[in-house]
């Protein structure tokens, strides 16, 4: 795709280049800096959630994407909140009934969040900071999800009995 600059005579297109590839450092670096408190397991997460949309064919990482990403990542999480009774085969199952399915994504096409999901992940970092907690983690991560209501990831995690106050006492227990 080629930008009004390209068209425009009199241009460097070694300067546009350039130009554009500081653009690229300067948007990883905002990034790098936006998850630099999070944990290893926590960046997986949101890399896990990027190969869900790409499998999914959606246009942005939704909060079902977060999830299928916690899932992937840190089973054990799951396992402490999910009941005895449901897998996380069946519970990945639930969510992604709920998801419509489009064409794959390359995965190296950039696929930004929706602002619902940033939601998610400022719920995830007042967690943390409400909890005296230095990095976001992946607990930090499923009360955040828990908190954006309205979701499919939030009513999976509740038709499971998986409610907000629960976790956050759990979790507190936990880190106590």
């Amino acid at each position: 795709m080629s930008s009004f600059w390209d068209h425009t005579p009199g241009v460097n297109r070694s300067r546009l280049a350039g130009a554009r590839f500081i653009t690229s450092v300067l948007c990883r670096l905002a990034l790098s800096k936006m998850f630099e408190k999070y944990t290893e397991k926590a960046r997986r997460v949101i890399f896990f959630a990027r190969y869900e949309v790409s499998q999914f064919g959606s246009k942005s990482i939704e909060p079902e994407h977060l999830l299928l990403g916690l899932l992937r990542e840190d089973k054990s999480l799951a396992e402490c909140f999910l009941p005895a009774d449901v897998s996380i085969e069946m519970f990945r199952e639930q969510i992604e009934a709920h998801m419509t399915k489009g064409g794959r994504i390359p995965t190296a096409v950039e696929i930004p969040l929706s602002d619902v999901s940033k939601g998610v992940l400022k719920y995830a970092e007042e967690e943390s900071t409400n909890l005296r907690h230095r990095y976001i983690g992946t607990d930090h991560l499923l009360l955040g999800l828990l908190r954006e209501k309205h979701s499919i990831a939030e009513r999976v995690l509740r038709s499971n009995g998986v409610n907000l106050s629960d976790v956050r006492q759990q979790i507190g227990k936990r880190y106590g």
